[in-house]
């Protein structure tokens, strides 16, 4: 199995854009940055996004983030964000990282291998410990998350907090 995770660019393609669109607006607490409807819009919004990620042109209220693809076998399969940083809003309920499996690839084990790929990134950009919120009904987030060195720290109003030190995970 080949495993590749790429930044978001202005090149991203009809292939990721087929993916958003699978994905739809997102669930579970994670929602997409993306318009699904328009292959245009969808390119529009690119730019944008690549500016955040430098932390360029954020709202109030926002902090710097990069989104990122993971490819299997050069198919795209899942999407994630990395934030560099928390603010108290972020402390409570997103954490550092959140991601969403394509519906059409579940079950196969690619959260548990995205999320490694993620701490990985996360490490080489200097962040050494990462905070990952989910629901606590959400057992297959909270599975991966373990699987991946997660300590849960509390659940607080239903929302799991869990810490992973991103140099013990590599």
């Amino acid at each position: 199995m080949k495993i590749n995770l790429k930044e978001l660019s202005e090149l991203d393609d009809q292939e990721i854009f087929g993916m958003i669109q699978e994905i739809g607006l997102g669930e579970n607490g994670f929602t997409t940055n993306f318009p699904e409807s328009s292959f245009v819009e969808f390119k529009c919004s690119l730019p944008g996004l690549v500016e955040k990620s430098m932390g360029i042109n954020l709202p109030d209220g926002y902090v710097r983030q990069t989104i990122y693809w993971l490819y299997i076998d050069d198919c795209p399969v899942a999407y994630g964000k990395l934030r560099h940083e928390l603010n108290d809003r972020l402390l409570q309920y997103g954490g550092h990282v959140g991601y969403i499996v394509r519906p059409s690839e579940r079950g196969k084990g690619y959260g548990k291998i995205f999320l490694a790929e993620l701490v990985r990134e996360a490490n080489r950009l200097g962040i050494i410990r990462l905070l990952i919120t989910c629901d606590d009904t959400n057992s297959r987030s909270r599975r991966v998350v373990e699987s991946n060195n997660g300590k849960l720290e509390d659940i607080r109003a239903g929302i799991c907090r869990y810490w992973i030190d991103s140099l013990e995970a590599n």
